[in-house]
Order: structure tokens, then sequence, then C-alpha cells
């Protein structure tokens, strides 16, 4: 009996340690981009507003965002009395969870990717579309009106600009006939497709700001109007998971859309590959990091009424005539 165990826990053992060791190798990166993907916004943000920003903790305010994600997880949970306890302890953790289980299929180059499913974009729409689940019920289980108001608002926001990114991803799926992200960013050899798209790549890129709940965009968080919308009733560890959630959606989506419409990992210039590919598509991402934080540094916050005309009344019809454009196009080509 305990050779037979002893066999069977290796057996498991051997089976799931190659699986941690990617999970891992994917997560701990994601986490430190996070982590400094809020110094620097900070530090951005202060220097536009003439200010230093965070500049005490470690050198330069190196290690702020390290004391910041210490104090939050030593700080005390405090769960409403009226809360549906279980479902408002689960929110946050699903919501972490599925922003991770986006990066499996992230390719970093050609062969650097977790799992290389054919049905990759399918899976990611699926994965981003679930991330309302979270969102919903943590603002129906805090009990509270301006928690419940803002996940209504956050629901809506992602549900409208979520029917223009899948038309978006549509004119991409006609032009490389395949669902696959490697093979996506392969069809992007001779010319990336942010040239031939254009529309598309800045009606992509308005609707992931909208998607990500990110300034302009960020009515379900309005301060002035929600204190802090779904997410109010939250502190210490269940802010935090909620906090390096949405981070870590911005940096999917900005992958995203380094892959769909700037060649991914490929270098820019042809035949100078000397560089690593992950190196090309770690810049490409922070390019477009940049300037998610400089559209929160400049530009004023839209009315929840304007929100929802631009993604109902303007994205939804260009997005549907370009579809038509682009397919014709390939019908006749």
């Amino acid at each position: 009996m305990y050779f037979f165990n002893k066999v069977f826990f290796n057996y498991i053992f051997n089976l799931l340690y190659p699986i941690i060791l990617k999970f891992l190798v994917i997560i701990v990166p994601v986490l430190l981009s996070v982590a400094f993907f809020t110094l620097f916004e900070r530090k951005l943000i202060g220097y536009i507003q003439k200010r230093r920003g965070p500049n005490l903790v470690g050198f330069g305010g190196i290690l702020q965002p390290m004391a910041d994600g210490l104090k939050l997880f030593l700080k005390e949970p405090i769960i409403p009395g009226n809360a549906n306890r279980y479902i408002y302890l689960f929110a946050p953790i699903i919501t972490l969870f599925l922003s991770f289980l986006g990066w499996m299929i992230i390719p970093f180059g050609k062969n650097l990717v977790f799992s290389n499913l054919n049905l990759g974009i399918l899976y990611l729409f699926a994965i981003s579309s679930l991330g309302v689940y979270g969102i919903i019920m943590a603002g129906w289980s805090s009990n509270s009106k301006y928690a419940f108001l803002g996940a209504l608002r956050s629901t809506a926001q992602m549900v409208s600009y979520e029917v223009s990114i899948g038309i978006i991803l549509m004119c991409v799926l006609l032009m490389t006939e395949s669902l696959n992200l490697t093979k996506i960013v392969l069809a992007q050899e001779s010319i990336w497709f942010c040239i031939p798209f254009w529309p598309m790549c800045i009606l992509f890129f308005i609707s992931i700001v909208a998607e990500t709940n990110r300034h302009p965009f960020d009515l379900p968080e309005a301060e002035a109007e929600l204190v802090s919308g779904y997410n109010v009733e939250y502190s210490s560890v269940g802010f935090a998971f909620f906090f390096i959630g949405e981070y870590a959606n911005i940096i999917l989506m900005s992958a995203l859309m380094v892959i769909l419409f700037f060649g991914g990992w490929l270098s820019p210039i042809n035949n100078f590959d000397l560089l690593p590919s992950y190196f090309w598509f770690s810049i490409k991402i922070f390019i477009f990091i940049f300037l998610f934080i400089l559209i929160r540094a400049g530009l004023p916050r839209y009315r929840y009424d304007q929100l929802m005309r631009l993604g109902w009344k303007i994205f939804l019809p260009i997005s549907l005539g370009l579809l038509i454009f682009y397919s014709s196009l390939v019908l006749i080509i």
C-alpha cells in the first residue's frame, strides 16, 4: 500500500510539476509588471502635474509598490455586516483568477507560449466576458447602493464595448483565416495590420480603454459620483485582488493590441532579429501602457450617457460598416 501511494504521488507530481512551473513563469512576471506599472503611472502623472510622485521608499521610490502591497495584505479585512459573506469573499478571487487565465495563450515568441490554442481568440474573448461576473457579484454582495450602481455601470459598459471589439476581431480573422494568436502574428511578417486596418486599430484601442474601465471611461469608479464604484466596500486583500486584476487586464489588452495590429514579437525592421523576440513584444506593450497613462493624465471624464452613445451609436455602426467593407475586399481579391 505504501509503495502504491508513493508511485501514485510521484506520478501526480511529475504530471503537475511542468504545468505549475510554466504557470509561475507567466504569473510572476505579470505580478511584477503590475507592481512597476503602478509606480510608473504615479511617477509619470506626478511629473505631468509638476510634483515628484512616490520617492521615499527605496531609491527613487522603486520599492513603493512592495510597500503598498505589504500594507494591503497586512490590513484587517472588514466585511460589511449585511453583506452576502461567501459571494463577497469569492468575487475578488474570481476577478484575479480570470485576469491570469488570459495570459495562458499569449505568445511572447514563436514558441514562447503556455498553450498554443487554435481557438485562442475565442478563448480570450470568453475569459474577458466572464470578468463581468466578478464585478456584478462584488456590487450585489456588498449590499451597498454605491457598489451596486457601480457594478451595473461597469457591466453595461463592458458588454457594450465587447460588441465592437468582437466585430473588429472578425475583420482580422477574415484576413488571417485563423483564430490562433501565433498564426495571426506570423501573418504580419510582410506588413503589420495597423497599416491596412488603421481605422479598426483606432477603434479597437478606444474600445479596450473602455473595456478596462480606464480614464476617461472610468464611470464605474467615478470618485465624485460613486465614491469608488463596485469595490467601495472592499479593503485589504479584497481590494488588492481587484486592483491587481484591473491592471493585469490593462497589460493583457495592450498585449492583444500588439498581437492583432502591431506584429506581436516581430521586430519593426526586417532581418533585424539580434534582440530576443520577447524584447520587442515587451517594448510594444510598454508603449501602449504609456498611452493609457497619458490618456488618464490629460483627458476629462465622459458623462455616462456620452459613453453609451459612443459605444452604440458611433462605434457599432462604424465597425459594422468596416466589417462589410473589408469582407467585400476579401471576396473581390
